[in-house]
């Protein structure tokens, strides 16, 4: 399959145009959000989704989000919109919050991982916004790379994994703009749970509807055969092809432990201004004090480190807090739940 690239910085009409027909026709194709790029299919067209999971290699137990361009759609999405969910619309959409409700019949079981319930987002990305507008339906999307690997940040991230698997991707410029995947939580439960963090904050999402409760998935390996919630929950993810050690502890215990362990072949994950006096190689993912910076080049770091010859990535560990939750979570699934604790 050839894949098309879709220039919106050259074309921005163009590309949106021919990315609304291909969807239209049962296409999949690769868009960019404020969090992450996503692949994107007709929600309603169940040969169609079934081509996300096929080229992502997604397990079939593993639910994806549908994205709408305005919240007249979410009546074709939802069965039932709770009180709650409401206030968090009205305070985070558009944006990166994806809330999960019951579905409305039309929405193919493929697309809930046979869940009575849909997961959505009203992304806050114009072009996004457009591409929807554009296919006229909302379209199911999770993020355009390979199953498990570090979500896609750029369009060559997603030309790296998939080119020859799906029918096109959008190019935009840069980064995306907040580089983790949207904050989940369940809105049919009370109190609803967070099933993923982001950057969508829990202070934040407590302080419009009052207390919430955080799914024991979000920072521990869910129980083998338990279905899961949301995407991200269940499996290893975000991962480079290379074994991820997380690190807790203070900056001179880490490049301590790592100098006592010179090798070419360790890399050192750390801060901007950092990994100057570790004896091995050295990658930053955004200034110690910034994890809204961490948040947009994490990924895009993980990707670089995969060029590299080396055996073990060391990860900086992340307070997780605010959005340094999300942080937390990506790194702790990319490291497969393994976390080394060298204290402060």
């Amino acid at each position: 399959m050839e894949t098309k690239e879709l220039n919106l910085i050259t074309n921005r009409e163009k590309a949106i145009e021919e990315a609304g027909e291909l969807l239209k026709n049962g296409g999949v194709v690769a868009i960019p959000t404020e969090t992450v790029y996503g692949l994107a299919a007709d929600a309603f067209n169940a040969d169609a989704v079934a081509k996300i999971f096929e080229a992502k290699g997604r397990p079939q137990d593993n639910p994806v989000i549908v994205h709408i361009c305005d919240r007249d759609q979410l009546s074709k999405v939802v069965s039932a919109v709770p009180e709650k969910a409401e206030k968090l619309m009205d305070a985070f959409w558009p944006g990166p919050l994806t809330l999960v409700m019951p579905k409305a019949d039309a929405v193919p079981s493929t697309v809930c991982a046979g869940l009575p319930t849909v997961a959505v987002r009203f992304p806050r990305d114009k072009d996004t916004q457009d591409i929807i507008r554009a296919a006229g339906t909302p379209l199911a999307a999770p993020s355009a790379n390979i199953s498990g690997s570090p979500s896609p940040t750029k369009a060559l991230h997603v030309m790296s994994d998939l080119k020859g698997k799906i029918d096109a991707v959008v190019k935009a410029s840069g980064l995306c703009e907040v580089g983790l995947e949207s904050t989940v939580i369940d809105m049919t439960k009370e109190p609803p749970v967070l099933l993923r963090p982001g950057a969508v904050t829990p202070e934040q999402i407590e302080s419009v509807i009052g207390k919430i409760e955080i799914s024991e998935g979000v920072l521990h390996q869910l129980p083998e055969g338990e279905t899961a919630a949301s995407p991200g929950m269940k499996y290893r993810h975000y991962a480079p092809k290379v074994k991820v050690v997380l690190v807790k502890g203070s900056y001179e215990k880490y490049r301590d432990f790592l100098n006592d362990r010179q090798s070419s072949k360790n890399v050192a994950l750390c801060y901007k201004g950092e990994g100057t006096d570790i004896g091995c190689p050295a990658i930053s993912y955004g200034l110690c004090n910034s994890p809204e910076e961490q948040a947009k080049e994490l990924f895009d770091a993980l990707r670089r480190i995969d060029k590299m010859a080396v055996n073990v990535v060391y990860a900086r560990c992340p307070k997780p807090e605010g959005i340094g939750l999300a942080l937390y979570n990506r790194l702790i699934r990319a490291a497969g739940f393994e976390v080394l604790d060298l204290g402060e």
